[in-house]
């Protein structure tokens, strides 16, 4: 039996190969994929949905169902072969020395138990120590995790638990029998970047204080970027770069891995003068993936003869420690080539004033007792007092956590909801009190909206064609049925679809292409404002770029007005003209893009940009950590709505904060910040972000 206290590699996954089988074929889904991972070792494996990095994962669990099946190559855990262990010898190991963590904390929690039990489970059963001693360990635990109040959250159910408390207490089970491996399967996606940055942090800190190795997968660079010691960069099936995080990074050696970077806004990177660059083409499905290399189809260096021939190796890079990529040219291309941007654009002068919201507020009832009904009602404070204005041909980013009023704010502009109090005007016209069924098709069909998640609002059995029409319907556009056709496929132009997709059904489109019907159909009545929800964060990091480059194309063509709602610093830093930073119903800060991203901040604007993972080793970012969750909107702080995680509380006398709501103060000309802190404070603010000389 292998010892705790082993020294060779933790993991080693040799020339692995993993196929599904239907009825009609054999499907590969990982190719000769080679890994190791030494022990406190931290690996991210990075790459595009579909590339088989959650398979890999699911081998070395070995739980691939009844169609997976390794078909070549081998997974070691501490020199032992998986695939030749017992049942038995392989349940013992999958939840004491091998532990999973999954995006979705709800899949890994039985909502019927209290936390304390579900946790002490774990030792009981593997190694089958007594009740209390589990206890006692569950309790340390939770508080390694740093969950307040150790002792209550034992004693509660998952439901009680905020999305970020619950992945926490995921995190503690994997943890309760100090597993000598911790594979997390994308544990942060589900949740807002302050708490993703917690616990991101967390995951360090354990992986130091257990030292546990650790298979980290995830599609965001920056995240593997500040957890991870080496990365593995995964496409259609296969590794295609392995090496530090630092060779990886700054000398990369694949045209996959160079693509990537290209396409995500890093620093610097403007939808101007530096427009990100989308990679070329589609994803391979697994069963029409090209002869010789697979990213072939989608190079920039692709050489016809030799790039398609054959099955390529992985090569070692000379002078590098364990640095290996797939790629027959990568000694002959200039990989310090400077970047050529395809088109720069003139940067679009905003218009008139278009939308206009004064003292918006949005309140909700709600009975107290909420499940049976009954008791007294209490108020949920949604929205408080939003006062800003949207120009044409401007985009306006809404930044804040879940919770912070976001979307509400958007469905009283959809007139999904009608206002509480205050005004919005839309090209002067007061629509604050007019629900949707009850406004004229020419104000429904000016205001539309791109949803987060393009599976959810496409109708499953009607083809891409058909919902796009019935859209110019109901705007009642074109006179006749040919006329909505002939502008239905003017659509898929504007979204660059082949016009054969009219007649596809959803479920033949990817991701990337389902966003893109919605925003065809979202500007089929010619849409002036479009609020855009979220409209990436679905996506992977290269259809990202495209769909982004897509939304300020058209902007430009159309003078659209965008409302682009997101958490992701990054892209409205890229995308948008001005940015309004929300709190628990407040706007705490609004400004040109430039003003909100340089100091002075808002205290919650300044630990939201340290919160944000950037891909870059040369960023130098300032460590905030907010400690506690956001506060229920039904029942708030006093004062600040901030002041409950603010570090700068202490900086204001008399508990100011504490007592009185800040007033909006004007720090420049179309710069304003919602805080009590003194003008000297405000002003002696450092950046967050700083980039290293080069």
């Amino acid at each position: 039996m292998a010892e705790k206290n082993y020294d060779g590699p933790i993991l080693e996954i040799d020339k692995l190969s993993i196929s599904f089988f239907t009825r009609l074929r054999e499907i590969p889904a990982v190719m000769d994929f080679s890994a190791k991972v030494m022990p406190g070792e931290a690996l991210g494996l990075v790459g595009e949905s579909g590339c088989g990095k959650s398979t890999v994962a699911l081998g070395v669990m070995q739980d691939l169902g009844v169609n997976g099946r390794v078909v070549g190559g081998s997974i070691k855990f501490k020199g032992e072969d998986l695939g030749q262990m017992s049942d038995e010898r392989l349940r013992d190991i999958r939840g004491k020395e091998i532990a999973m963590i999954y995006q979705e904390p709800m899949a890994s929690l039985n909502p019927a138990m209290r936390i304390g039990k579900q946790l002490m489970e774990v030792p009981m059963i593997h190694e089958g120590i007594g009740e209390k001693e589990a206890w006692q360990r569950a309790l340390e635990v939770v508080t390694d995790v740093k969950l307040p109040d150790p002792e209550r959250m034992l004693k509660s159910f998952p439901h009680q638990l905020s999305g970020g408390q619950q992945q926490r207490i995921v995190i503690a089970m994997a943890l309760m029998s100090k597993p000598s491996l911790l594979i997390l399967d994308e544990p942060t996606t589900a949740l807002d970047v302050t708490v993703e940055a917690a616990v991101v942090d967390l995951v360090k800190d354990l992986g130091k204080k257990y030292g546990t190795s650790m298979l980290f997968i995830s599609h965001n660079l920056g995240l593997v970027l500040e957890t991870c010691d080496r990365l593995c960069v995964m496409y259609s099936g296969e590794a295609v770069e392995r090496g530090s995080i630092e060779d990886v990074f700054d000398q990369m050696q694949h045209p996959y891995t160079q693509a990537l970077f290209r396409s995500i806004p890093l620093p610097g990177a403007d939808k101007n003068a530096r427009p990100l660059k989308a990679i070329p083409g589609n994803f391979p499905l697994p069963h029409e993936r090209p002869q010789g290399c697979n990213f072939g189809p989608r190079c920039d260096y692709f050489e016809a003869g030799r790039c398609d021939q054959g099955s390529i190796p992985m090569f070692d890079v000379a002078g590098n420690d364990r640095h290996a990529t797939r790629c027959l040219r990568f000694e002959e291309i200039d990989w310090n080539a400077p970047v050529v941007a395809e088109t720069t654009h003139k940067k679009s002068e905003p218009g008139d004033v278009v939308l206009k919201m004064d003292h918006l507020k949005k309140y909700y009832e709600v009975a107290s007792n909420a499940l049976f009904g009954g008791g007294d009602t209490r108020v949920v404070k949604a929205n408080e007092t939003l006062t800003f204005e949207a120009r044409e041909s401007e985009t306006l980013a809404i930044v804040g956590e879940s919770g912070c009023g976001k979307s509400t704010f958007a469905k009283v502009l959809m007139g999904l909801e009608t206002a509480t109090e205050g005004q919005i005007l839309l090209f002067n016209q007061d629509i604050q009190d007019t629900p949707i069924e009850a406004r004229n098709p020419d104000t429904v069909s000016s205001v539309q909206m791109v949803f987060q998640n393009p599976f959810d609002t496409l109708n499953p059995s009607m083809t891409v064609g058909r919902q796009i029409i019935r859209a110019l319907e109901i705007f009642r556009i074109g006179q006749n049925d040919r006329e909505r056709e002939a502008r239905m496929l003017e659509l898929l132009d504007l979204v660059k679809l082949p016009r054969a997709f009219a007649e596809r059904m959803p479920r033949q489109l990817s991701g990337g292409q389902k966003q893109r019907v919605g925003i065809a159909r979202a500007f089929a009545g010619g849409a002036k404002i479009v609020v855009a929800d979220e409209p990436v964060s679905a996506l992977d990091v290269s259809v990202q770029a495209a769909v982004t480059d897509l939304l300020m194309e058209i902007q430009r063509e159309e003078k659209t007005t965008l409302l682009f709602i997101s958490h992701d610093l990054s892209i409205v830093r890229y995308l948008s003209d001005r940015v309004m930073v929300m709190y628990l119903g407040h706007v705490v800060e609004i400004g040109e893009t430039n003003q909100v991203f340089s100091p002075p901040y808002h205290p919650y604007t300044e630990a939201l940009l340290s919160a944000v993972p950037i891909a870059d080793t040369r960023v130098k970012k300032k460590h905030i950590v907010l400690e506690g969750d956001i506060p229920s909107a039904m029942n708030p702080p006093s004062g600040c709505p901030f002041q409950t995680r603010c570090h700068w509380k202490d900086k204001v006398p008399g508990g100011l904060c504490e007592r009185e709501v800040p007033p909006m103060r004007t720090m420049a000309e179309g710069h304003q910040i919602k805080c009590h802190l003194s003008d000297e404070e405000l002003q002696g603010m450092e950046p967050v972000i700083t980039m290293a000389a080069e």
